[in-house]
C-alpha cells in the first residue's frame, strides 16, 4: 500500500494561519527596520515592504527570504 505524498486539501483554516504566520514575519521585520528609521511610522514600513511586491504578503515575504538567504550566503563566503 503506497503512503499518499499529496498535502492535506485547502482549508480557510489552513489558509488563515499560514497567513497569520506571513503577517507576523513581515511585522517583525517592519519592526526591526522601524528601530533605525525614527520618525517613520512602523505601518508605513510594513506598506513598503508589502507593496515592493504588488501588495502581496507571500510575494514580500518570499522576497523578504531570498534576500536574507543571499546575504546570509555573501556573509559566508566573506568568512
Amino acid at each position: 500500500m503506497a503512503l499518499s505524498t499529496r498535502p492535506p486539501p485547502l482549508t480557510e483554516e489552513r489558509i488563515n494561519a499560514f497567513r497569520g504566520e506571513i503577517d507576523a514575519f513581515i511585522d517583525a521585520r517592519a519592526a526591526k527596520i522601524k528601530e533605525t528609521c525614527e520618525g517613520v511610522p512602523v505601518g508605513v514600513i510594513r506598506n513598503l515592504l508589502t507593496a515592493r511586491s504588488g501588495g502581496c504578503q507571500c510575494a514580500a515575504y518570499l522576497e523578504l527570504m531570498s534576500k536574507d538567504a543571499a546575504e546570509a550566503e555573501a556573509q559566508k563566503g566573506a568568512a
